[in-house]
C-alpha cells in the first residue's frame, strides 16, 4: 500500500520518504513498541474526515505503554493534535488508516526495556476493506493458541505479539480460509488473528469478556453499547468452541474489519449461511456513526474539515 506524502517522524511532520530507521533499531529486533489503528472516514458531500473515539484509541495506546513500562513524551491530547494536523497536512479526501506507533529506538543489543523512553511515529494509507464486507467469511479454529496475560498481553497492541497472528493467518490461509479463530490457553473462543469476535444466540449477543485474553476492542465497546441501546441483550462471558457451531450469528469486530460476517467456521454453515438481522442492524448502525452521520454519537466524532 502507498502512503500519503507526509507522516510524522522525529517529534516533527517531514515527508514520509525521510521517515526512515536504522537496521540497528531495537524495536526491530525485538518488537519492543505498541502500535494503534484509527479510521478517518471521508464525507464527499460535505468535505470532511470522521475520525471515530480519537482519544479513547490514544487512551490504549497510552495504557500499552504503561504495561510495557516505558517513559513516554506525548500525551492523549498531543498525540490527538498530531493526527488532525497530519490529516490536514496530507489533504486527506479517501476512507483513511491511521497507524501511530511507540517504539524503543535505541540500538542497544538485548530486549530490554528497564528504564526505557519510547519514541513516536505515525503514517497513513488510504484504505476500505480490511477484510471484505460484501460476502460472508470462511474460518477455521487455529491449533496455534492466543498468548496469555502472563505471556504477552493480548490486552496491550503490542508490535512483537502480533507473530501469534501471523502464526494463525498462516495457518488459515495455507488451508484455504479468509481468517483464524484463537482459542486461549483456558480453550475457550478468545478472538480472532486481530479482531474480537461476537456470535449471537436465541436473539442474545454474546461476546468472550475482558479476561479471556482479548484485545478490549473500541469497536467491540461500541457495539456492545449500541446493541443495549436497541434492546438486543448482551452476555460477555466465556465462549465454547462448539457454541460457534450451533450460533445463528458469528461476525468479527474492529477498526481494521469493521463488522465482517461469518458464513462458515470449519466448514460448519453458522445459520442459514446468510448475514443475521442482529449482524445487518449492528454494521448498517455502526456504519452511520462513524461517518459523523448519526447526531447523538456527534460527541465521538472528530471532525477534520479539509480545504
Amino acid at each position: 500500500m502507498t502512503g500519503y506524502k507526509y507522516a510524522f517522524f522525529n517529534n516533527k511532520i517531514d515527508n514520509i520518504e525521510n521517515a526512515k530507521i536504522s537496521i540497528m533499531t531495537n524495536a526491530l529486533q525485538y518488537g519492543t513498541g505498541v502500535f494503534g489503528g484509527i479510521r478517518g472516514y471521508y464525507n464527499s458531500e460535505k468535505n470532511f474526515i470522521s475520525i471515530f473515539r480519537l482519544k479513547e484509541h490514544y487512551t490504549r495506546l497510552l495504557a500499552s505503554i504503561k504495561i510495557l513500562g516505558c517513559d513516554f513524551d506525548y500525551s492523549v491530547d498531543q498525540l490527538c493534535e498530531i493526527t488532525i494536523e497530519l490529516i490536514r497536512q496530507n489533504q486527506i479526501k479517501k476512507n483513511t488508516y491511521c497507524r501511530p506507533f511507540a517504539y524503543l529506538s535505541t540500538h542497544k543489543l538485548g530486549p530490554n526495556l528497564a528504564h526505557e523512553k519510547l519514541a513516536f511515529c505515525m503514517y497513513m494509507i488510504p484504505l476500505e476493506d480490511y477484510l471484505p464486507t460484501d460476502k460472508g467469511l470462511n474460518l477455521q479454529v487455529s491449533s496455534w493458541r492466543r498468548v496469555s496475560d502472563n505471556a504477552i498481553p493480548s490486552r496491550g497492541k503490542f508490535s512483537g505479539a502480533y507473530l501469534n497472528s501471523a502464526f494463525a493467518r498462516k495457518e488459515a490461509a495455507d488451508n484455504g480460509y479468509d481468517e483464524a479463530i484463537f482459542l486461549n490457553e483456558a480453550g475457550n473462543v478468545c478472538e480472532g488473528s486481530a479482531e474480537n469476535i461476537f456470535i449471537v444466540r436465541n436473539n442474545t449477543l454474546i461476546t468472550p469478556d475482558v479476561t479471556s485474553n482479548i484485545l478490549e476492542g473500541i469497536t467491540r465497546n461500541t457495539l456492545i453499547q449500541i446493541a443495549k441501546e436497541n434492546n438486543i441483550n448482551v452476555i460477555e462471558r466465556a465462549v465454547d468452541r462448539s457454541e460457534l457451531y450451533v450460533a445463528d450469528e458469528v461476525f468479527l469486530s474492529g477498526t481494521g474489519c469493521q463488522l465482517a460476517w461469518i458464513k462458515s467456521i470449519d466448514k460448519r454453515l453458522i445459520g442459514n449461511g446468510e448475514i443475521g438481522k442482529i449482524s445487518e442492524f449492528l454494521r448498517a448502525k455502526y456504519l452511520n456513526i462513524v461517518k459523523g452521520n448519526d447526531a447523538q454519537y456527534t460527541d465521538a466524532c472528530t471532525i477534520v474539515e479539509m480545504n
